[in-house]
């Protein structure tokens, strides 16, 4: 009897195990096949800034509506020496043809903003990449320059614009400074707002767009003070560059 019970015990713990094992197993594939989807599913995410230890930031410019103050904003940059990166939807390129060759030809970077300021979450792979061809080759066409830098319109990008702009040999930009001058506040908003930023620092990307009211005059005194603090003010690409 005693020998029966105790072949009974072992067996037990023999199915027990099996049992366990097997549950166990299978509860671990379910966790690896759950780790590989979050792996082929990763948040993508545009550059916002740069890590780097050179004291530089970049100046950009999302330039899609209107004439604006373009030219107000080149006679800054020029009396200032500083070099910055304008980000032109087609749209715009169509309107003003001679004044994305007058930033061309003043040495600042051309970045692409799409063709029509469209939500591109909203569109097919094709129409993406459309979005982002169609004005590569209009620059490219007007200027020679080959652009490779993206900014999403509307500040809106899930995977499949960033995957997108990537298989068009674009890298998507945003930036971690936002001067909120399309709000027209005034001057002395922009200013504060900028140079007061809590991210403003060594690889930041300053955000402004072109046809804001007050952008051009509050440009002067941003680079005045940026340049006392020791910042070299370069376009959006040289900050890659110098990681």
């Amino acid at each position: 009897m005693r020998k029966n019970h105790m072949m009974g015990v072992v067996l037990f713990g023999l199915v027990t195990m099996v049992a366990l094992t097997l549950l166990y197993g299978i509860d671990l594939g379910r966790d690896l096949v759950q780790v590989n989807q979050n792996l082929s599913s990763e948040t993508k995410f545009p550059v916002c800034s740069v890590q780097t230890e050179k004291q530089q930031m970049a100046l950009s410019f999302d330039t899609v509506w209107g004439e604006g103050n373009i030219q107000e904003i080149l006679a800054v940059l020029k009396r200032n020496g500083v070099k910055a990166t304008f980000f032109v939807s087609g749209e715009w390129v169509e309107q003003y043809p001679d004044r994305v060759k007058e930033i061309s030809e003043a040495g600042h970077e051309l970045g692409n903003y799409g063709q029509s300021y469209a939500d591109m979450r909203q569109l097919s792979d094709g129409e993406c990449q459309e979005e982002l061809m169609s004005v590569h080759n209009q620059v490219e066409k007007l200027t020679g320059y080959e652009m490779s830098l993206f900014r999403p319109p509307l500040g809106e990008y899930d995977n499949h614009v960033i995957e997108n702009a990537e298989r068009c040999g674009y890298r998507t930009v945003q930036g971690n400074v936002d001067s909120l001058d399309w709000k027209d506040y005034g001057v002395d908003s922009i200013i504060q707002t900028v140079l007061n930023h809590h991210d403003l620092g060594k690889g930041s990307i300053v955000i402004f767009r072109s046809s804001a009211m007050y952008t051009a005059e509050a440009l002067e005194e941003i680079i005045a003070e940026l340049q006392s603090r020791g910042f070299d003010l370069v376009p959006v690409s040289r900050l890659f560059d110098s990681k």
